[in-house]
């Protein structure tokens, strides 16, 4: 692939310049774009209704994958490209004009809403948020303000922009869900052992949910946002949840999860929840309001429908590391992957976490095709 012109301008004028033909395999195959992102394979497996083929999408398709990403980005800040709609519409344009994907997902970061929230942070490259003041006090909590769309207006514009690119092409939606938010604020970055915010959840339970409660405000809005500029669906990501116990879970952070994936209840569009580590929280999961569960690598699909219930779609659930295998070895995981995802009322493929930085862009392509192919396939034959 030649190589993306850089800087504001020239993104800007490369968006002008693409074709209005973003549906991938879709419009390749000649399936009718009358009816929008709203009948599209994705959306129609997250409503759990008939579809012509597996849809598949990868979290963090967009981004370093893709030598494209690493040119457009270099010396430009993470959150400085989070706030540079031209920046984020190229972004996020790229793995579907490469892959042929059946969704896009909005180029952002967790902590962007947490940033416009006034919570002091960076993301450091090679480490991930770092919070200057970590939350410690109610007086913490307190500075942590409500937002509304002035404070993410670039956001709404990255959306809008990208609603009008992609045609057909459903855009997902994202944020981070409220405990991993409160784990990073509380810890003041990464963790592997989560234990300030584990002693603040247990010894000062009161702070703790009220500095949820917050969050899921600063969430449920900021998600708001992308619905009303035109995201098909929402993704509410918690990392971190798998550290916990299902009875932690369902006391500490089932509660504020749910505030926000009800809280878009009316929204008309998909929730998709998803967490890594939370084979024995899927069931909870579920309950929190999201019309599909995202799995990790870890459960099979039909094993993680029966935890879920009837009643939701699944997404995943690859291993981000095979990858990296022989073709062969891909081939057979992609397929048994798809034939276990035929357990559920509705199945989306995706990875079982995000695309590693090393993988090969080709061979996600080739998933891509090879999901299509092998759907349609045993579709066709009944």
């Amino acid at each position: 692939m030649a190589a993306l012109p850089v800087g504001p301008a020239r993104v800007r004028g490369t968006i002008a310049a693409m074709t209005t033909d973003t549906t991938g395999t879709a419009a390749r195959d000649g399936e009718s774009r009358r009816s929008g992102p709203a009948d599209s394979p994705f959306v129609r497996a997250c409503r759990r209704e008939s579809v012509p083929h597996t849809p598949v999408w990868f979290m963090r398709q967009a981004g370093r994958s893709l030598p494209e990403y690493r040119e457009i980005r270099a010396n430009v800040g993470m959150l400085d490209s989070c706030r540079r709609p031209d920046l984020v519409a190229e972004i996020t344009l790229q793995p579907v004009r490469r892959h042929g994907v059946d969704a896009a997902i909005l180029f952002s970061d967790i902590v962007v809403p947490v940033a416009a929230a006034g919570v002091d942070l960076d993301i450091v490259a090679g480490t991930g948020p770092v919070v200057a003041e970590p939350v410690r006090t109610v007086a913490d909590v307190e500075r942590v303000r409500r937002i509304d769309r002035a404070d993410v207006s670039y956001v709404d514009e990255a959306v809008r922009l990208l609603v009008a690119e992609l045609g057909d092409t459903p855009l997902i939606g994202f944020a981070g869900a409220p405990f991993t938010l409160a784990s990073y604020l509380v810890e003041g970055g990464p963790s592997r052992t989560h234990a300030r915010t584990k002693a603040m959840m247990y010894g000062q339970p009161e702070l703790w949910h009220a500095l949820c409660a917050r969050l899921a405000e600063v969430t449920l809005a900021f998600l708001r946002v992308q619905v009303d500029a035109g995201v098909s669906a929402v993704q509410l990501f918690d990392s971190w949840a798998g550290a916990l116990s299902e009875a932690d879970y369902r006391r500490f952070v089932l509660p504020h999860s749910t505030a926000v994936l009800s809280g878009l209840a009316d929204a008309g569009v998909p929730r998709i929840h998803f967490g890594v580590g939370t084979a024995e929280l899927l069931g909870a999961m579920g309950e929190a309001g999201a019309d599909v569960v995202g799995v990790d690598w870890r459960t099979p699909l039909d094993v993680a429908t029966r935890r879920i219930g009837p009643d939701r779609a699944v997404q995943g659930n690859l291993d981000p590391t095979v990858l990296f295998a022989p073709w062969p070895v891909i081939e057979a995981e992609v397929r048994r992957i798809v034939e276990q995802g035929r357990a559920a009322p509705g199945h989306v493929f995706n990875l079982g976490h995000g695309v590693l930085p090393e993988t090969d862009p080709e061979v996600l392509t080739r998933v891509v095709a090879l999901v299509h192919e092998v759907s349609a396939r045993r579709d066709e034959q009944g």
